[in-house]
């Protein structure tokens, strides 16, 4: 469902530092917005809790990008690293992949594997959320919205070890710190949890790198509201089968989902490598994507926190209204996304 495409060619025109650290610091602060408030798992009274939140999702966000754009990776490398930063939130952070009544939710039960002790629905529908919604779309969004920095990095070496530093902390205190009362993750599982994550890292790193760019694929491109729409109904159907979990076989909804992520992955980079792809194309999938967490928003009940269905509903308003509010401003931005020198 989402497309980034780095660049090969180098651009020696520096960024101005201002530009460079409103762009770190709106991605510090989007990260966690976009994966907990728009999505609608936190309620707007619990927003004091952004800036603790944005040490794991922003730093985790701005470790993918930098990492991506100093290694040249391709769209499959930055997927990769996004997965990566998926199974260290859930595996080692909240523990959710292994806990079977993680914030007394019963999140396993769906689609139970005993052999894993795991819920396959829940694990394929949180990381696949945190590869979209949590770090891709926040991401693309910053691109957009700061265009001179598309494909250029943003932190020097102190800032990088800076956002590892933060990352770390935020990423594994918790697994050290957990009351003795509560759920603790087997060695067995945060051991596979580890292989799994430099697994992935490997293979982002030294087999996704971005090659030469060859000759347009033949055929139109779609419009760019077509682009939007492809998005939105992917997105949304994709997210709808959380309303099946009692209806349906865990194994059927668990295909639903695979097939949404896989068309969207398909449909979107085939369509990328022709000619008439632009920057606007690309925003309009991020609105897409954006829109349907909107929607989404307003009918998730928030999973902590107390506050009523008015100042909720008030909450993802507000919410929703910035959201776009940013899709304006990127989608202004986007003449002179292919030109970071105007």
């Amino acid at each position: 469902m989402f497309v980034y495409k780095t660049s090969t060619q180098s651009n020696v025109t520096p960024i101005p530092a201002s530009i460079r650290i409103a762009a770190t610091v709106s991605l510090f602060f989007l990260a966690p917005f976009v994966g907990e408030f728009l999505l609608g798992n936190l309620p707007v009274n619990m927003f004091y809790l952004i800036p603790m939140l944005a040490l794991l999702y922003g730093s985790g966000a701005l470790l993918i990008r930098e990492t991506a754009v100093r290694l040249n990776l391709d769209r499959g490398g930055v997927l990769l690293l996004c997965l990566v930063y998926g199974i260290i939130e859930e595996a080692f952070n909240t523990q959710s992949l292994f806990d079977p009544n993680y914030l007394g939710m019963h999140l396993l039960d769906y689609g139970y594997v005993p052999f894993l002790k795991m819920g396959s629905w829940w694990t394929v529908y949180v990381l696949g959320i945190h590869i979209v919604w949590s770090t891709a779309v926040p991401i693309a969004l910053i691109d957009g919205l700061f265009p001179k920095t598309k494909n250029r990095s943003l932190l020097n070496t102190a800032g990088i070890i800076v956002v590892c530093l933060a990352f770390s902390f935020a990423a594994f205190y918790p697994l050290f710190t957990r009351p003795e009362q509560a759920f603790h993750a087997s060695a067995c599982q945060l051991i596979s949890a580890a292989v799994a994550v430099i697994f992935l890292l490997f293979i982002a790193v030294f087999c996704c790198r971005r090659k030469q760019p060859g000759q347009p694929a033949p055929g139109e491109t779609p419009a760019p509201l077509i682009m939007g729409l492809t998005a939105l109904l992917l997105g949304s159907a994709f997210m709808s089968l959380t309303f099946l979990v009692t209806s349906i076989p865990a194994w059927l909804n668990i295909v639903g989902m695979i097939f949404c992520f896989t068309l969207a992955c398909f449909l979107f980079v085939r369509w990328s490598k022709r000619s008439g792809w632009s920057a606007r194309h690309s925003l309009m999938v991020l609105g897409g994507l954006l829109v349907t967490y909107i929607w989404y928003g307003f009918v998730q009940v928030p999973s902590i926190g107390n506050i009523s269905p008015r100042g909720d509903s008030l909450g993802n308003i507000l919410f929703s209204c910035f959201t776009i509010g940013l899709l304006l401003v990127a989608w202004r931005n986007t003449r002179i996304v292919n030109n970071p020198c105007d």
